[in-house]
């Protein structure tokens, strides 16, 4: 069947089976949502329906030679990839997936020390051995900014028998790197370039975003459709390049997805990629007109700072998302956690995450003006009430780590669990970060210092949600034996 970005091949295969009224005697077993009945009146059946498994006319995620094949192709097109996969484990599969096709054990791997979690853990899945690129910070903000060109080919030229160079662009902040120079130096050096760009499904299709990973001819990226694009909460795509096998790209795919992959994320990423490719360009033009309003009208209250392009110096800042809503707060006498807790709290607005500095607000084009007319309102009548001295409160966001140990060499040696106050000196074991953003505080191999406990104990007074380690309460950590 030939089809065109105005199709989306599972979505219309699942219409066509609601049609032919079957009979189920396969899992899962709620059956269409007459054996769950508070599910269904809570979820409705509409879901239900199509809450199915894999059969001969809706085709199989693992080996798909039918809807969803022709569902990735279009994804792939709409993307300006050779290929693109469907992933339903979120973009944590995704980096995990091109980790371990880039790497076997022992390989080493250039990237900055500022990664989501997941590429760590990839880390500890794949034996690959990192060569970390320490972020530069801005010292106002106190965030970790991009990857410098001249210190990524430093890395390069010391380890020329590194297998890939991965980025993470834009970052959390909307910080981008110079990807496409990085890009060149990687592929002269004979490296594989991967882009985890969680937050950059938008930059394919708007007219003023920095330019994609495919555009620069990385050969594989991560992206998060769930969050600029529109489809459901947990599901993504893994786009690549010419130079990649895709076959044996889904081979490692295979090794940790799931056999029962949901249609309802199948057919969001379908529905969502055909409303983006068709409407696109308009829906992030509005997307950028909001975040740039609410940006100006938030630093007009005073006090609080709503960053964008003003950061750019063309290196470790190349480029800045501008539909990416930071605003930095300590100005006001207020942790980031602390705007973000009052906002839930007080105002019944839900932002994306606030850390010891900042808050993110994800700006979309389900928004609408009078939504932010009232978090600018909120935002005001915080500093009013809420506001206060900023002495004494910590403005850094990222401590470089020492690395001490392979992180998969870490996480399964011989450990002991210690008070948090008592392990300086000792090398940790596990992760101990702040969820959202996810980019680790301590990560398995690293060295604890005095300055990371006093960082934990005060974003943990602050009120961010600690996530990690084995101990809940984050009042101990399991370090490893000396």
């Amino acid at each position: 069947m030939n089809y065109t970005q105005e199709n989306a091949p599972i979505y219309e295969a699942l219409l066509r089976m609601k049609k032919m009224r079957i009979v189920p005697f396969d899992v899962p077993g709620h059956k269409r949502g007459r054996g769950n009945k508070e599910l269904t009146e809570f979820l409705g059946e509409s879901c239900m329906e199509v809450d199915v498994n894999s059969m001969k006319p809706l085709d199989n995620l693992c080996h798909p030679v039918s809807v969803i094949k022709d569902a990735e192709e279009l994804a792939a097109e709409a993307f300006g990839a050779a290929n693109a996969f469907f992933m339903v484990g979120g973009t944590t599969s995704s980096v995990q997936a091109m980790i371990m096709y880039a790497c076997k054990s022992g390989d080493k791997i250039i990237l900055p020390r500022n990664v989501h979690r997941s590429a760590i853990n990839s880390l500890i899945l794949s034996d690959a051995v990192p060569v970390y690129v320490n972020p530069d910070t801005n010292e106002t903000l106190g965030i970790p900014l991009g990857m410098s060109v001249a210190e990524v080919q430093k890395a390069i030229e010391e380890n020329p028998d590194a297998k890939a160079v991965l980025v993470n662009n834009p970052t959390y902040y909307g910080i981008c790197s110079d990807l496409r120079r990085i890009t060149e130096i990687a592929h002269a050096h004979g490296m594989l370039v991967l882009v985890d760009e969680a937050h950059g499904t938008h930059f394919y299709f708007g007219d003023d975003f920095p330019p994609t990973a495919m555009e620069c001819g990385a050969d594989l990226a991560s992206v998060s459709m769930h969050k600029s694009g529109g489809s459901l909460t947990q599901s993504s795509f893994l786009l690549m390049g010419s130079s990649i096998n895709a076959d044996y790209m889904r081979q490692v795919i295979n090794l940790t997805q799931t056999t029962s992959a949901s249609y309802l994320f199948l057919s969001s990423l379908d529905l969502s990629r055909k409303r983006l490719a068709l409407q696109g360009k308009e829906i992030f033009h509005e997307t950028v007109k909001m975040a740039e309003y609410a940006r100006y009208e938030i630093n007009e209250i005073g006090g609080y700072y709503a960053f964008s392009k003003e950061l750019i110096n063309k290196d470790s800042v190349f480029d800045f998302d501008r539909s990416k809503l930071s605003v930095h707060t300590l100005s006001v006498g207020l942790a980031g956690i602390e705007v973000y807790d009052l906002l839930r709290d007080e105002y019944d607005i839900q932002i994306e995450f606030g850390d010891i500095g900042n808050i993110l607000a994800y700006i979309s084009v389900g928004d609408r003006k009078r939504d932010i007319e009232r978090l600018i309102s909120a935002l005001a009548e915080i500093k009013r009430v809420y506001g206060k001295s900023s002495t004494g409160m910590l403005s850094q966001e990222y401590i470089n780590p020492v690395v001490a140990e392979t992180p998969r060499k870490a996480f399964y040696s011989k450990k002991k669990s210690l008070p948090l106050e008592e392990t300086a000196g000792y090398i940790c074991s596990e992760f101990v970060m702040c969820y959202p953003p996810g980019i680790p505080i301590l990560a398995p191999g690293e060295l604890i210092t005095e300055d990371i406990i006093r960082y934990i104990k005060y974003a943990k007074e602050k009120g961010c949600q600690m996530t990690g380690t084995e101990d809940i309460r984050i009042e101990r950590l399991n370090v490893l034996l000396q």
